[in-house]
């Protein structure tokens, strides 16, 4: 039974709609990116998020000191690192905080998934490689990588779902849960239609399960 996860947040509104339609987590980018937003404005929407909701934060590259800062601040209940973090880094930030870490893996090719066991994280989350880009490239990427893969912790998938791929996506893979962003927006902005229908049609999933 996948989870679902709507991630670039950065408006009240957004929030509103995720309050509606329920999804199992939200995720607000602090890295460098169209969709990013500033600490206080995710502390702002965090106190108007619904207490259901798990809110993750989204970094590439920062410090450990301050991923930590966030995290133990209250205004995020799961950490996400979109960069290639190395296994000590996540080892180091699991001394700094106890927030639940979801560590991003770029897949290029079946090289992409060895040795994630040295990873001291809770989650992974499986997005398109693209040189130079760390989330948000709107593409899928080849799933038969992953027939043989081992991943070692549950993991999400990422990378231009949508409403129209999703089902197939999850039959695909059996993954812990979904994460969409660009694919339930329009003109660079969550739409509400566009998110009701990919909540409701995974959890239409969850129904035939």
């Amino acid at each position: 039974m996948p989870k679902i996860k709507i991630c670039g947040l950065r408006r009240q509104q957004d929030i509103e709609y995720a309050n509606t339609l329920e999804p199992d987590y939200i995720g607000f980018v602090f890295a460098d990116s169209k969709r990013q937003v500033h600490e206080d404005t995710a502390a702002f929407l965090k106190k108007k998020l619904a207490d259901n909701i798990k809110a993750v934060g989204v970094f590439v590259y920062d410090s450990v000191e301050k991923v930590a800062q966030i995290a133990n601040s209250g205004i995020i209940d799961i950490i996400q690192l979109h960069g290639d973090e190395t296994p000590e880094y996540c080892h180091r930030l699991r001394t700094k905080t106890d927030k639940p870490i979801i560590k991003v893996i770029r897949v290029k090719d079946k090289k992409s998934l060895v040795n994630l066991e040295d990873y001291d994280c809770d989650y992974f989350l499986l997005d398109t490689f693209k040189t130079g880009k760390f989330g948000g490239v709107g593409q899928t990427f080849d799933y038969n990588i992953l027939a043989d893969a081992v991943i070692p912790k549950p993991f999400f998938m990422a990378g231009g779902l949508t409403v129209e791929n999703v089902s197939e996506i999850i039959f695909q893979t059996s993954p812990y849960g979904v994460d969409v962003s660009g694919g339930v927006e329009i003109d660079g902005y969550k739409d509400f239609t566009k998110m009701t229908e990919f909540i409701y049609t995974v959890k239409a999933i969850k129904t035939k399960e």
